[in-house]
C-alpha cells in the first residue's frame, strides 16, 4: 500500500473532497451518466468469479454491472456516504458488493489482489494523478485489465467545471487539475513505469436533453456536490451571483450536446 501523506494541507483538501461528494443528492446526479458504467464493463469484459475493484465507486456505477456480470466485487470510496445509496441499487438489481471507506491515493489492498480495476467519473478527482495511477496499478495482478471513464477537457462537463472553478479560490497546489485524466499524453504519462499498456477511446452520451434548462440549472445548483459547495463558498465571499448568472449558459450546453468523455483501457505486463 502507498504511505498517506501527513501533509496538513493535503489531508484538509480530502476532508473537502468527502464532503463535496457528500453534499446535493450524487445518486441523483447519477442517474444522468449511469450507463456508462454498463459500457467500461462490458469493454474490459468482467467474467464469473474474476476479483474486481471499482475505485471511487460513488453509488456503484460501474461495480454493480460488474456484479452482474459474474465478478466479485469490492467498491471503495472516499466518501461512505454514498454506500446508502450504492447498496440500495446493489439491492435492487441482486447484487452482492463489498463496501469498503477508503482513499484511491491509499488503497487498503494488497499488491496484485485483483484481476480488474474500474472507475467511472472517479479516480480523476484524486489530487496527486501519478501517486493514484499507481495505486491502480499495483493492486492489479500481471495480466490484470484497466477500466476508466474520464471527462476530457473540451467537453460539455468540462466547460462546466471550468466556468465553476473560475470563480472559486484556486486549489492548493498539490491538487492536480481532475480534467488531465481526458487527455490522453497526460495519462500516458502518470503510468508511466506502471507496467501499464493502455488505449484510449472517446465516446459520448446524452445527459437528460428533455429536461428545460431552467429546471436542469435548479436541479444541479442543488444536487451536484462541487455546485452545492461552490454555491456555500461563494455566498460567504457575497460573489455567488455571478456564478449564478453564468451557469444557465454552461448547463444549457451540457443539456444540448453529447458529453464527451474518454474510456481509458489497459492490461498490466
Amino acid at each position: 500500500m502507498a504511505t498517506t501523506a501527513t501533509d496538513p494541507t493535503l489531508a484538509a483538501l480530502k476532508e473537502r473532497t468527502r464532503a463535496t461528494w457528500a453534499s446535493g443528492d450524487y445518486d441523483a446526479v447519477a442517474d444522468g451518466i449511469w450507463e456508462v458504467g454498463e459500457r467500461v464493463v462490458r469493454r474490459v469484459a468482467v467474467g464469473p468469479g474474476e476479483r474486481v475493484l471499482d475505485v471511487a465507486a460513488g453509488t456503484g456505477n460501474a461495480a454493480i454491472r460488474a456484479a452482474a456480470a459474474g465478478g466479485a466485487v469490492t467498491a471503495v470510496d472516499l466518501t461512505p456516504e454514498l454506500f446508502v445509496a450504492g447498496r440500495r441499487r446493489a439491492d435492487e438489481a441482486g447484487v452482492d458488493i463489498d463496501w469498503v471507506e477508503g482513499d484511491a491515493e491509499d488503497l487498503p489492498f494488497d499488491d496484485g489482489a485483483f484481476d480488474v480495476v474500474l472507475s467511472t467519473f472517479g479516480v480523476m478527482f484524486a489530487p496527486r494523478h501519478e501517486v493514484a495511477a499507481r495505486e491502480l496499478a499495483r493492486v492489479l495482478r500481471p495480466g490484470g485489465r484497466l477500466g476508466l471513464a474520464t471527462w476530457v477537457p473540451d467537453g460539455t462537463v468540462g466547460h462546466l467545471f471550468r466556468t465553476v472553478a473560475a470563480e472559486l479560490p484556486p486549489p492548493p497546489a498539490i491538487a492536480q487539475p481532475p480534467l488531465g485524466w481526458g487527455d490522453p499524453t497526460h495519462v500516458e504519462t502518470i503510468f508511466a513505469g506502471t507496467g501499464m499498456q493502455l488505449t484510449f477511446e472517446r465516446e459520448s452520451l446524452p445527459i437528460d436533453p428533455e429536461i428545460p434548462i431552467e429546471e436542469a440549472t435548479q436541479f444541479y445548483m442543488d444536487s451536484f456536490g462541487p455546485l452545492v459547495m461552490a454555491r456555500r463558498v461563494l455566498r460567504e465571499q457575497g460573489r455567488w451571483e455571478i456564478l449564478a448568472a453564468k451557469l444557465p449558459a454552461a448547463i444549457r450546453r451540457l443539456m444540448t450536446e453529447p458529453a464527451a468523455f474518454l474510456v481509458i483501457t489497459g492490461t498490466k505486463r
